[in-house]
């Protein structure tokens, strides 16, 4: 093994899929934008589609057309970023369902695809994407003699139980919508692990698909094990990579280790994180570099032929805790230099 591995369990990822779907009291969707948190798009919608899913999200209409040609026409697709200029022949022909997200969005789509299916999405405080109420207001009748298939808003907060954003985003997008004859969602993993009450119509869980936070129960869908390259014995006071940050306090063994930055490893975690080898965890020494990381095997007792930095002892809240960021990052800068291996499904 010349690469690091990226080894990503398919039945895993359904079981998620499948346990939150469980927990749904409406129909579950799934969230497949970015590449399917770079887990590979193609591999991971078949997987979920022979599991059941017959709606999944993108966030841009380039991924839609991309998992069009994936699925074919027997699930719904639907374009978190709307209609944007130059969209028109790519929804009309991919048979995409953009979510419109203004009134200059809903008019670039009623001249340009009439008849053409669509989704609203509402801002209900995230201030992120959507029509605000008044917005909403002014083009609800509009809109709605055009019959649209879904009507969506999306939680600030839904990670955090208590926060009183939840309630308040929910309570707005009942004013919006409630008494409309059209499918809604509002919740995504954490809205529904919340209540019943965020379940609506459509629910749309993304991170938790994948082994993240806060779906506390989800199966772990990663490993990654990454090749030594070379292994060499330090004397007290010798350093390590740039800077020289790790100086040895003992005769110490180090691997060098191939992958680093370069590979979405971000240089924050270093500190904190150790790799492994099987039960065996191997501090990193020194910093991250684009290539390469340093790791303490002095009491592993041997040489390994690789370690493994995601899996059954570390998945990515804990590399994302380490670094100061979310799980979501984590998977998402996952290198393109890994050699990617799915398994099961």
């Amino acid at each position: 093994m010349s690469t690091a591995t990226l080894t990503i369990d398919l039945d895993a990822l359904v079981a998620n899929w499948r346990r939150l779907d469980a927990l749904n009291t409406g129909e579950t969707a799934a969230v497949v934008k970015a590449d399917a948190y770079g887990l590979g798009m193609d591999r991971v919608a078949r997987a979920l589609a022979r599991a059941g899913a017959r709606h999944f999200f993108v966030a841009l209409a380039e991924e839609g057309a991309a998992l069009r040609e994936v699925l074919g026409q027997d699930v719904s697709i639907h374009v978190f970023s709307g209609h944007m200029p130059g969209d028109a022949d790519m929804i009309g022909d991919c048979t995409l369902v953009p979510m419109l997200n203004s009134v200059e969005q809903l008019i670039r789509h009623l001249e340009a695809l009439p008849g053409h299916p669509f989704g609203i999405q509402l801002d209900t405080g995230m201030n992120r994407l959507g029509m605000e109420p008044a917005e909403w207001q002014a083009v609800r009748e509009i809109a709605l003699a055009q019959a649209p298939v879904l009507i969506m808003s999306h939680l600030a907060c839904a990670d955090e139980p208590d926060h009183p954003m939840n309630p308040r985003q929910l309570g707005l997008f009942r004013e919006m919508t409630d008494g409309l004859d059209i499918p809604r969602s509002l919740a995504n993993t954490g809205a529904i692990l919340l209540h019943s009450d965020y379940h609506f119509d459509l629910a749309r869980p993304g991170i938790g698909v994948y082994g993240g936070a806060p779906f506390t129960e989800a199966r772990p869908v990663l490993a990654l094990d990454i090749p030594v390259i070379q292994c060499r014995d330090l004397e007290e006071g010798e350093s390590v990579g740039y800077g020289c940050d790790f100086v040895a306090r003992r005769p110490s063994r180090i691997a060098t280790v191939a992958a680093g930055y370069g590979d979405g490893i971000l240089r924050a975690m270093g500190p904190r994180t150790s790799l492994w080898a099987e039960d065996t965890p191997c501090a990193i020494a020194g910093r991250i570099s684009m290539d390469l990381i340093g790791v303490d095997v002095t009491d592993l007792g041997h040489d390994p032929k690789n370690l493994q930095l995601l899996g059954p002892h570390q998945g990515i809240d804990r590399l994302a805790e380490n670094a100061g960021t979310i799980g979501y990052e984590i998977l998402t800068s996952l290198g393109a230099r890994y050699t990617r291996r799915h398994i099961g499904a």
